[in-house]
């Protein structure tokens, strides 16, 4: 009977030790699903990652960011290459530890006003404070906008196009739109002038960041992390570099602000 408990012992011990590898042998990185239109890129990615890790890394595009957030809760490992909104919720709740960041000149965003021309950008945020539209789910969207307003901004839309032609429709007194975005998009809406809201437009979202679940083990972040600084290219990165989690203060700053719970955001 000691020799059979033994060896039952023995053969825990062994299989506690051979299941987590097993389970980190493959997983999945998501991607948001605004990466539709970029599987390609998606693919590319993973497959770096795979081949610098020697784990195999599959792509997968939510259909919603709940189903990544359902993901990162769960006991399968997994990653996410997404932005600040998402990376806040996952690091308040701790689902995750971001591993690296792209940082390719635009790895900080923020969210800026955009309103009609030869109007007062701060009277529409004193007297039209819930008619300002927003990306939902965005730091530069949401989060930006609503602290912009103490949490009152309620035109919540899919993307800042559709916030910007809120405002050009007159459906909406002003939107809040990523810079980067404006930068790229400002000559469709001439109508339209930026104004950057003091303490809420400041570049200090973090964009870009691949991030493991809690399920995945410190060895195996690890060597991700090192896949991924070594497979730059395949992110389109002048350079991948570790991530300081410090770095989403300000989102969650963000979020306090406005009134968002990141513990039970929902969209």
């Amino acid at each position: 009977m000691k020799r059979f408990v033994t060896l039952l012992i023995a053969v825990i011990v062994v299989f506690g030790m051979v299941l987590p590898a097993y389970a980190t042998q493959s997983m999945n990185c998501w991607f948001p699903p605004s990466w539709k239109s970029k599987a390609s890129k998606a693919k590319a990615i993973t497959a770096a990652l795979s081949q610098n890790s020697g784990i195999t890394i599959k792509p997968r595009i939510a259909k919603s960011y709940p189903q990544i957030l359902k993901a990162f809760d769960s006991q399968a490992p997994s990653l996410v290459y997404v932005g600040s909104f998402v990376q806040a919720i996952i690091h308040a709740r701790g689902l995750g530890m971001p591993l690296v960041q792209n940082i390719n000149g635009k790895d900080l965003y923020s969210g800026i006003l955009v309103y009609p021309k030869g109007q007062d950008p701060e009277a529409i945020l004193k007297n039209h404070a819930d008619q300002i539209a927003f990306t939902v789910g965005a730091s530069s969207g949401e989060s930006s906008a609503k602290a912009a307003t103490p949490g009152t901004a309620s035109i919540g839309v899919a993307n800042h196009g559709a916030a910007a032609n809120a405002v050009k429709a007159g459906k909406a007194k002003a939107a809040v739109v990523k810079n980067w975005w404006w930068e790229s998009n400002q000559k469709k809406f001439l109508m339209l002038a930026a104004y950057r809201v003091p303490g809420v437009s400041i570049d200090k979202n973090p964009d870009n960041v691949l991030t493991a679940s809690k399920a995945v083990p410190e060895d195996v972040c690890k060597k991700i992390a090192d896949a991924a600084i070594a497979g730059k290219a395949a992110f389109g990165a002048p350079e991948m570099v570790v991530f300081d989690k410090t770095r989403l203060d300000f989102s969650l700053a963000l979020m306090e602000k406005g009134k968002i719970n990141p513990n039970t955001y929902s969209w």
